[in-house]
């Protein structure tokens, strides 16, 4: 009795073909500048023609927009995986998911917050800016908050600023090699607990502004 071969390659589906020419072009942007990316190259490497890669994302800027965009934005999904707890095993677990996944596209990542070669233009600003907010409220929903509670706004700020530290944090460990992953874990939550633990609540309890 013969069996039928397992073919080598199956037909993806829409939604599947997509995800892999977003894949093929975040890991050519995290290795080149974008200058020296065409979209001749992204279709080669993702096996497709080049119409598909303007079909679902249009031109080779938007598509490096909307890689950027994903890059810096924290899922809601980061916020649904965290376990029930006290504030200390909830910041520990979160950290611990965002050391992986900045792992997992680690020149990806390096590149979405320094991006070159586009030019900082107004569209790139509004990009990683609503990218920050966006992760700030994942931060906020995680705790309890939001940015329309009280004060939310400064919350939301205050957990920019903490951003900012992230990403230095992670140039310090990726790109120059003086922090290790065991050390920005412990920088990142440990600063986190006192963020929520104790920064929020002295927000929250000053005085209405005049």
């Amino acid at each position: 009795m013969t069996t039928e071969p397992t073919p080598r390659w199956r037909r993806l589906e829409p939604d599947e073909r997509k995800e892999q020419i977003f894949a093929c072009a975040a890991r050519l942007f995290g290795e080149r500048p974008y200058s020296e990316v065409s979209t001749s190259d992204i279709a080669a490497e993702a096996g497709v023609a080049r119409g598909l890669i303007n079909h679902y994302f249009g031109t080779k800027r938007e598509l490096y927009l909307e890689i950027i965009r994903r890059a810096l934005t924290v899922p809601r999904l980061a916020v649904e995986i965290l376990p029930e707890g006290p504030l200390e095993l909830r910041a520990d677990v979160a950290i611990d998911w965002f050391l992986d996944m900045v792992t997992s596209q680690e020149k990806m990542w390096l590149a979405a917050i320094a991006p070159e070669g586009i030019g900082r233009d107004l569209e790139v600003e509004r990009i990683l800016e609503e990218a920050d907010r966006e992760s700030a409220d994942r931060v906020l929903e995680a705790v309890g908050l939001s940015r329309e509670s009280e004060h939310g706004q400064e919350l939301n700020a205050l957990v920019r600023a903490f951003g900012g530290m992230v990403k230095a944090a992670g140039r310090e460990w990726l790109v120059r090699g003086s922090l290790d992953r065991s050390q920005v874990h412990t920088l990142l939550s440990k600063s986190l607990v006192t963020l929520v633990g104790e920064v929020f609540p002295e927000i929250q309890r000053a005085a209405p502004r005049s």
